[in-house]
C-alpha cells in the first residue's frame, strides 16, 4: 500500500513537472519493433534447431528407457533377486538421467535465448536513444508499459524502425 502511495505521489509530481516545463515526450511500441526485426527470426531459428536436437536426444533416451523397462518386466520372473535388483537400478538410473537431461536442456535453451536476445535488445535500445537524441525528446517511453499516452506524446515507433532499417 505504501509503495502504491509513493508511486502515485511520484507520478503526480512528474505530471506537475511536465505541465510546468516544455517537455517533448515520445513513445515506442517496442514489441511491434522487435516482432519485425530480422534478428529475431534468426534467433528463433537457432533456438528451434537447438530445441530439436535436444528433443531427438531425449527421444533416443526415452526409447532406451522403454526397452530396458519392458525387458526387465518381461524377464523379472526368471531373474535371480540380485540381477533383478541390479536391472531395476539401471532402469531407475536411466530414468534419473532423462530427468536431469530434460532440466539441463531447458536451462541451456533459456540461456541460449537470453544470450541471442541481448544484442537485439541492445540494438533496439541504441536506436531508441539515437532517435530520442536526434529529436530532442525529453523522454522516450515504452508503449507496452503505459495504458494511455496523451495527445502531446509522439509515436516514435516509425522513426525507430527507420533507424533500424525496417519497413
Amino acid at each position: 500500500m505504501l509503495k502504491k502511495l509513493l508511486f502515485a505521489s511520484a507520478l503526480m509530481f512528474s505530471v506537475a513537472l511536465v505541465a510546468q516545463n516544455d517537455l517533448k515526450i515520445a513513445y515506442v511500441n517496442t514489441q511491434e519493433v522487435i516482432s519485425v526485426m530480422p534478428e529475431v527470426s534468426e534467433m528463433e531459428k537457432a533456438v528451434a534447431t537447438m530445441n530439436e536436437n535436444y528433443k531427438n536426444e531425449l527421444t533416443k533416451m526415452q526409447e532406451e528407457y522403454n526397452k530396458k523397462y519392458s525387458d526387465f518386466i518381461a524377464q523379472q520372473d526368471s531373474l535371480t533377486e540380485n540381477i533383478k535388483v541390479r536391472r531395476m537400478q539401471e532402469v531407475q538410473e536411466l530414468q534419473q538421467r532423462i530427468q536431469n537431461f530434460y532440466q539441463v536442456a531447458e536451462q541451456d535453451l533459456d540461456k541460449k535465448q537470453r544470450e541471442l536476445f541481448a544484442p537485439i535488445q541492445q540494438k533496439l535500445s541504441d536506436a531508441i536513444k539515437s532517435v530520442g537524441a536526434a529529436n530532442n525528446y525529453t523522454y522516450v517511453l515504452d508503449a507496452a508499459v503505459f495504458l494511455y499516452m496523451g495527445t502531446n506524446a509522439v509515436d516514435a515507433t516509425p522513426q525507430v524502425k527507420q533507424k533500424l532499417g525496417i519497413k
